[in-house]
């Protein structure tokens, strides 16, 4: 696991990373406050040793805006200072640190509490996965899906750069339950999700929306770009052959993609995705959609 050791003095930085090393951590340094927050965004360590005193942005005040990232208030941290006095540390664990050790430190008492923050770090990153993933799929899920679109579109309002969704709806599912029992349901479900996944990127985050319904956030792509990935998406399903007793259930799925040139928020991207879904649904299914918003 990663630990990044933020500190202005470079004795200490030295001294620490020699000490941490010994555990085949993987340690970075950042000299000074303001490269510290700079080295957590780029990094995203899994533990933040942090020194309280520093000229350039103080401890309290890295850790405050740490705290208030989505995407960085998860990481632990753990104040590194000089100072005894109860209110100080009282002050540092308020802003959510979950440790303090005293300068000049003890290297056995260093590599303890870094191991103690860390197997907490890590019974938390499974809490976490398991509660954004859905339990059938194994992809995640719908909350999972909410908050990473409002992350690529506050991406997007920032810096610019382009944003496409993907929903998808497996075709006639409840003729499948139906017919075959919602065992062989579930084993659709685990294969059109199986199917999707493949199609995509690293960077895309397929979904499963809820019911028969899936979605993807495809960042840095336009409509089209997202489009030949909603098609080669319906290819996969429509190749599928899943086991239904003695017979071999074919599958279909619809598609519908949206674009974030114009839609004037996250909750609009998605409805326009919808409201293609539905176009493909109406004019045929087993097809993909499109409906670009400013091109």
């Amino acid at each position: 696991m990663r630990v990044l050791i933020i500190d202005d003095s470079p004795q200490l930085l030295a001294v620490a990373q020699a000490r941490l090393v010994r555990d085949d951590h993987d340690v970075a340094v950042a000299d000074g406050g303001q490269a510290g927050l700079e080295a957590v965004r780029s990094l995203k360590p899994d533990l933040v040793l942090l020194d309280v005193d520093m000229p350039d942005l103080n401890g309290f005040d890295l850790c405050r805006q740490l705290k208030s990232d989505p995407e960085l208030q998860w990481i632990p941290i753990i104040f590194l200072t000089g100072r005894v006095e109860t209110a100080e540390k009282i002050r540092g664990l308020d802003l959510g640190a979950v440790d303090y050790i005293t300068k000049p430190f003890d290297a056995v008492e260093l590599r303890a509490r870094v191991r103690a923050a860390l197997r907490t770090k890590r019974f938390q990153d499974l809490v976490i996965e398991h509660a954004h993933m859905d339990p059938l799929t194994e992809l995640p899920n719908r909350r999972t899906l909410s908050e990473r679109l409002g992350q690529e579109w506050a991406r997007v309002q920032r810096r610019g750069g382009r944003l496409s969704l993907i929903m998808a709806d497996i075709d006639h599912f409840k003729r499948i339950n139906d017919a075959h029992g919602h065992a062989v349901g579930d084993r659709a479900l685990k294969a059109v999700a199986g199917a999707i996944r493949a199609q995509c990127r690293d960077v895309d985050l397929p979904a499963r929306y809820g019911g028969e319904e899936f979605a993807v956030v495809v960042p840095d792509e336009p409509a089209a770009g997202a489009a030949r990935l909603a098609e080669r998406c319906r290819a996969a399903v429509e190749a599928l052959a899943v086991p239904a007793g003695g017979d071999c259930l074919r599958l279909t799925a619809s598609f519908g993609v949206s674009d974030a040139r114009s839609a004037p928020s996250a909750q609009a991207l998605l409805e326009f995705a919808d409201a293609a879904l539905y176009v493909a649904k109406r004019t045929g299914r087993n097809r993909v959609e499109c409906v670009r918003q400013g091109g």
